[in-house]
């Protein structure tokens, strides 16, 4: 990969950006706790897909994301740097391709992905959450397509 033209300012401040157990996700995984909910962190939901899931409720086959506004280009809060303007829009938009294709990876396998954007109350996220969790042990988890569909994943 090419090295941008930036600022040791800047450098360091993404350096320092957290992947996982940033303070939203905590913030989500404390209100879910409070409530009761019981879940897995840092998991991939599916084998053979090689995307890992914020929290997962493995039986009811839900997989939380927190997604970051800058990151995954929020309709509300996203923002577009001007310094390296086409690195950071081909970035982001590759995240929101991503998203979405994991998203459909999951549904083939019978796995139900809730979005939560950072910008997101953490009490009403974990509320949602709940919901979607609760909705899906009630109605039976959807079983999955075939295996051998997703094997090459």
């Amino acid at each position: 990969m090419e090295k941008l033209a930036t600022t040791a300012t800047v450098r360091t401040r993404m350096s320092r950006q957290k992947s996982r157990d940033t303070g939203v996700e905590v913030a989500l995984r404390k209100a879910l706790h409070a409530k009761g909910a019981r879940y897995r962190i840092h998991r991939k939901p599916v084998k053979g897909v090689r995307r890992e899931a914020d929290i997962v409720f493995g039986p009811a086959g839900v997989a939380v994301f927190v997604d970051g506004c800058f990151w995954h280009g929020c309709p509300v809060h996203a923002t577009w740097p001007k310094n390296n303007a086409e690195f950071w829009r081909a970035k982001i938009e590759g995240n929101r391709r991503r998203d979405l294709d994991t998203d459909a990876r999951l549904a083939e396998a019978g796995w139900l992905a809730v979005r939560v954007w950072e910008h997101e109350r953490a009490d009403e996220a974990a509320v949602r959450v709940l919901a979607v969790v609760a909705s899906r042990r009630a109605s039976g988890r959807p079983k999955a397509r075939e295996q051998g569909s997703i094997s090459n994943i």
